[in-house]
């Protein structure tokens, strides 16, 4: 069984180094750590007074896994999710914040879990929840919150063109987002080349 701090360099590893993209909204992120969450902590790491894209340049892969650990997966309650699950949420809810538990959520209200209210928070309501879902059957509602996870990005790229290079390569192929979601999901579920281009195919 992997420890937290095993997933989270796992995570660094995945999110890669410093870029800039200007079509990505978190804007200047290092090791998957944003602008915006630095400036939030206030880590001014050059010490000028102000937290910049050069302060995210200077943050290291050991501090951004840091980070993750406290405010990715303590701080959210991650922590409290049943044990197979939390890789797969705590991925997600540093690539994508407290999303990653609005979907969460949002599965076990599409399940049956209607005392479950979609607000982004792990509280009791969703902890109880998801430990009775994974109790009936934990490896399936493991896939269940990666297909979700899947369709997440999909919907994202459908309706903003400029993050489509996120879902799909230049070359037709699943791009990083996809296979960033299949990762957790059992290989069975995973798309095969006709069904992923069918999916993207309105995309042009």
């Amino acid at each position: 069984m992997q420890t937290v701090r095993e997933i989270a360099t796992a995570i660094v590893a995945r999110e890669g180094g410093y870029v800039n993209d200007p079509d990505d909204p978190g804007g200047a992120t290092n090791f998957g750590v944003t602008i915006h969450t630095m400036r939030r902590l206030g880590l001014d790491l050059n010490r000028d007074g102000q937290v910049t894209p050069a302060d995210v340049r200077k943050l290291t892969r050991a501090q951004a896994v840091d980070i993750f650990i406290e405010h990715y997966f303590e701080r959210p309650l991650i922590a409290e999710l049943p044990t197979a699950l939390q890789p797969s949420v705590f991925d997600m809810y540093v690539n994508a914040g407290g999303n990653a538990v609005k979907i969460l959520q949002r599965l076990l209200r599409e399940m049956g879990y209607r005392n479950v209210v979609v607000d982004g928070a792990l509280g009791p309501q969703s902890l109880g929840a998801v430990r009775h879902a994974m109790a009936k059957a934990p490896e399936a509602f493991v896939d269940a919150y990666g297909v979700a996870r899947r369709n997440y990005y999909f919907r994202l790229a459908d309706r903003r063109t400029a993050s489509r290079k996120y879902a799909r390569t230049r070359a037709g192929g699943k791009g990083g987002w996809i296979r960033r979601a299949e990762e957790f999901i059992s290989p069975h579920y995973h798309m095969d080349k006709q069904a992923f281009q069918q999916r993207t195919s309105a995309w042009g």
